[in-house]
């Protein structure tokens, strides 16, 4: 395997009695797209501020490149970040803002033309380069500050929470974009959201952290199907968490005795079993848990159900055809495959 282009060994950073960054690792290869994945708090954003140089790490090590970045200032790193609120100058035109890092190293204004007029084709700006920044919509915004940002060529590409201002259609499209880019410059990018979707859709890794911890770096399906621990299981899309005990082969619930495929844990320990609601199937008659629909919520493709099976216990379902309503008694099936079990507390 080729040497990573960033690497990040054992930092820790704290901010008085705050620990905001405990023995985090994490590389990133070349031409990636990484994502850094998180609630607010777990210390992703201090950690992309490590990696630009805006924050020094209390102890460990950080290389790009395999060069040490301990004490180069950000402006001599080979990584540009992205903002949250973009910071583009209002006072200058679309061409002029993606050309301003590459007009401060001086380049040959022929250079400058060459490199802003691809990435603005890139960008789909180009009938745009003449206009002013309160001219254009959010979309168009957000993609002047990502040509910007890749206009010196940098290593590696920071990008914090860079869709968090667009709306859900616009956000969308916007994925597929930088993605197209990414691929395109192959440039490294790093982006750092709390955005579950986010995260998914755009990222070759991600890195799931957690009061100053990764809990998790995986692909997104493996995050998705085969989370590391129950943080990462609730964290990342839908789930449903029913607590019980090892029987054998099979996990006993309070509602429901369920076979299972393959079981590590040892007979008689608690355990807590994480099934998607995809994972769940529902009828409505034949063998399986006995409920009924108590709420549910249309979601287009799907109808995601809330089915109460005891008195202590509601699973949240997703149905795929047929309509349901609300007293609708039903039947659930759970695979023997289905979700991951993890120990459960002593």
């Amino acid at each position: 395997m080729s040497a990573p282009l960033l690497s990040v060994v054992d930092v820790t950073k704290a901010y008085g009695a705050v620990v905001a960054l405990d023995g985090v690792s994490i590389d990133v290869g070349a031409g990636e797209f990484f994502a850094l994945l998180g609630p607010s708090g777990c210390g992703k954003t201090t950690l992309m501020r490590s990696i630009a140089g805006f924050e020094t790490p209390d102890s460990g090590k950080l290389t790009l490149g395999g060069e040490d970045l301990a004490g180069v200032p950000p402006y001599r790193r080979p990584v540009n970040m992205m903002f949250q609120s973009y910071a583009l100058f209002p006072h200058l035109n679309v061409f002029e803002n993606v050309a301003f890092g590459l007009r401060r190293k001086a380049e040959a204004e022929d250079a400058i033309r060459a490199r802003v007029s691809e990435l603005l084709e890139m960008t789909q700006l180009a009938p745009f380069g003449a206009r002013r920044i309160n001219e254009l919509s959010g979309g168009q915004r957000q993609r002047v500050a990502l040509a910007r940002a890749l206009a010196p060529r940098p290593a590696l590409l920071l990008l914090d929470e860079p869709l968090g201002a667009l709306d859900r259609k616009l956000r969308e499209e916007t994925q597929f974009q930088l993605k197209e880019i990414q691929r395109k410059t192959q440039t490294s990018f790093v982006i750092v959201t709390h955005d579950q979707d986010e995260a998914l859709a755009l990222a070759d890794r991600i890195a799931v952290m957690r009061a100053g911890k990764v809990e998790q770096i995986a692909s997104p399906m493996e995050i998705y199907e085969k989370p590391a621990t129950r943080f990462v299981a609730g964290f990342v899309g839908e789930t449903n968490f029913i607590d019980g005990v090892i029987d054998g082969a099979a996990f006993v619930g309070s509602f429901a005795r369920l076979q299972r495929a393959d079981c590590a844990l040892a007979s008689g320990s608690r355990a807590t079993l994480s099934v998607r609601p995809e994972r769940i199937e529902v009828s409505r008659d034949g063998e399986g848990i006995a409920g009924h629909v108590e709420d549910y919520v249309f979601r287009g493709e799907y109808t995601l159900l809330r089915v109460r099976v005891s008195p202590d216990a509601v699973l949240r379902v997703g149905a795929y055809d047929g309509r349901f309503a609300i007293g609708d008694e039903v039947r659930l099936s759970i695979a023997p495959d289905a979700g991951v079990l993890f120990a459960g507390e002593k």
